[in-house]
């Protein structure tokens, strides 16, 4: 992780607070956090919610809370939440006059509120050719000054995020499928099922914010061939 933590130290050189976006279980917050806990005397972690008060993801930022001293956490609507509220997707309660949002907005507003003018993200050049072409252009493919942004992690792959995190034995992070992590992604149906199964309470408050995902799962334990109760 030698290029993350240069990346973190010159962000460190601007600023001893920083705003941490943090998506609760994934691996590259659990790890990225704990990269930049020696570092900062102060960090802000923004966890950007579809569903609010999920009891799987608040386990962990419970975990991160108790760990990290420096580390405080802020909860705010997701980016994309605004779009489906505009559009009422899967059912969710329609505001056709609900303004779109997207993650540059909620970085400005962050960083206003807190006064903080760092941000990092875990963005990485292996996620796809959009973060690959627009990471090799900011300073050491990490830092972009001009939006005082950094991405400490953007010469790593999953791979390496996972052996750092069991290295220095953190909490393993969730994994909803056997592809990459879709985060709370409330029309994924690898995070619907892992919620039905070992998390009901969340599955019901997901449902009761979107109901037409139940037909997701329902087509699926119905139709799916490869389904198995």
């Amino acid at each position: 992780m030698y290029h993350a933590i240069q990346a973190i130290k010159e962000v460190a050189k601007e600023t001893k607070r920083v705003i941490l976006f943090h998506s609760g279980a994934g691996k590259d917050s659990i790890a990225l956090l704990d990269l930049c806990a020696p570092y900062f005397k102060e960090i802000v972690c923004v966890y950007m919610y579809m569903v609010k008060d999920l009891e799987h993801i608040d386990k962990y930022i419970l975990w991160a809370k108790n760990k990290y001293k420096n580390a405080t956490f802020i909860e705010v609507p997701h980016y994309a939440l605004s779009q489906y509220i505009k559009d009422g997707v899967y059912g969710c309660k329609k505001d056709p006059k609900q303004r779109v949002y997207q993650l540059n907005h909620i970085t400005a507003m962050v960083k206003k509120n807190t006064g903080i003018d760092w941000a990092i993200f875990g963005f990485k050049k292996s996620d796809n050719l959009t973060r690959r072409l627009q990471l090799m252009g900011y300073r050491d493919e990490a830092i972009f000054d001009n939006t005082k942004n950094a991405y400490p992690l953007s010469k790593y792959k999953n791979g390496d995020v996972e052996k750092y995190i069991k290295l220095k034995r953190l909490l393993p992070p969730i994994k909803y499928g056997d592809g990459q992590s879709q985060g709370t992604n409330v029309g994924n149906l690898p995070f619907l099922m892992y919620c039905k199964t070992y998390h009901p309470n969340d599955y019901k408050k997901i449902i009761k914010e979107f109901p037409q995902v139940e037909l997701l799962v329902f087509e699926f334990e119905n139709y799916n061939e490869n389904y198995e109760n």
